[in-house]
């Protein structure tokens, strides 16, 4: 199997990244930075574009379904990196005997979702394989932004002293995904938290300097902080105590043996920032309707570079890695 494709290759965790290095850096070229928008400069203006495919199982979910997911997975792609989606293509990969009007609903729930942000779906494409030969629906994605950020958003660029803030509880798509698919009552309420975080990244690079943003997405929170620290050459050292969780999400990952820092979120951005802009970027957070419960959950280090730490509970210190396996497969 060493030399196949296997699920946990799409996880976000350890073997995605030694693909990305392996197979789509060697071959397209390695000096595109690690972010989830490429930035392209035009005459007059910089230009965002970004790109991604949705897999979700099942397509409808308790908060939201495949079409809200692709357009808000899109845009925040966008808004992390401080751009403002304009344009976004949208490709169909649909299976034999979908029904038409499951299509429509989905189609619906783009177009409303676009609306939200005001940008429009101009370019599409679709395909049809026989019956058995795909999983319902397929979308992928492609968006372009218009930056206005005057802070340059990479994850190269956290520094040393700068803090770590999360827009909300962590988790909570994962979650909602595992527990409509399998059918198990676990008590409480599990929805989806899949949003456009559009207006809340705006607000924050609007009123405060930022050096780095992030959707923590697949491979969780845990994920993007690796990556922001493996881009910036910094460690990150996180408080267990500070990282918002539902209680729900944490007796089902008590029960079912997951972490919730590795769980996917659709609705959540990280933003790291200078420690004297920290207080003011969690109050124009909390002033958005996604920002409410944000919170300062950690802060960069110098050393050692590429590591994200968490700092327990109960005062020990533990490294957060990449995962090297899959914890829930078609998550997004």
């Amino acid at each position: 199997m060493t030399d196949c494709i296997r699920l946990a290759h799409g996880s976000g965790g350890r073997l995605t990244h030694r693909l990305i290095r392996d197979i789509f850096r060697r071959h397209f070229g390695d000096d595109v930075p690690l972010d989830d928008s490429f930035i392209a400069r035009s005459p007059g203006e910089r230009i965002a574009v970004t790109t991604d495919a949705y897999v979700v199982d099942p397509i409808f979910f308790p908060g939201g379904d495949i079409g809200r997911l692709a357009v808000s997975g899109t845009v925040n792609d966008l808004a992390v990196q401080g751009a403002m989606p304009v344009y976004i293509a949208v490709a169909f990969v649909l299976e034999e005997g979908l029904p038409l009007n499951e299509l429509e609903q989905v189609v619906q729930s783009m177009a409303a979702t676009c609306a939200g942000v005001g940008a429009r779906i101009v370019a599409g494409d679709t395909k049809v394989v026989p019956r058995g030969k795909g999983d319902r629906l397929f979308v992928a994605t492609s968006g372009l932004g218009v930056v206005l950020s005057p802070w340059p958003l990479s994850g190269a660029n956290a520094r040393a002293g700068d803090l770590v803030l999360v827009s909300g509880p962590v988790g909570e798509h994962e979650m909602a995904i595992l527990v409509s698919r399998s059918g198990i009552e676990l008590g409480g309420e599990f929805r989806s938290d899949v949003a456009p975080v559009l207006d809340l990244a705006r607000a924050l690079w609007e009123s405060c300097e930022v050096h780095a943003m992030r959707d923590p997405t697949r491979g969780g929170l845990a994920t993007a902080l690796n990556e922001i620290a493996r881009q910036s050459q910094v460690a990150i050292e996180v408080d267990e105590g500070q990282v918002p969780v539902r209680s729900e999400i944490l007796g089902a990952c008590e029960l079912l043996g997951f972490d919730p820092l590795y769980l996917a979120c659709e609705g959540r951005l990280i933003a790291v920032v200078p420690e004297a802009e920290a207080e003011r970027a969690l109050s124009v957070m909390r002033s958005q309707p996604l920002g409410r419960d944000a919170a300062v959950i950690g802060r960069v280090l110098p050393e050692p570079k590429g590591r994200v730490y968490l700092r327990t509970s109960v005062g020990g210190r533990r490294i957060l890695d990449l995962l090297s396996g899959e914890q829930l497969p078609r998550i997004c």
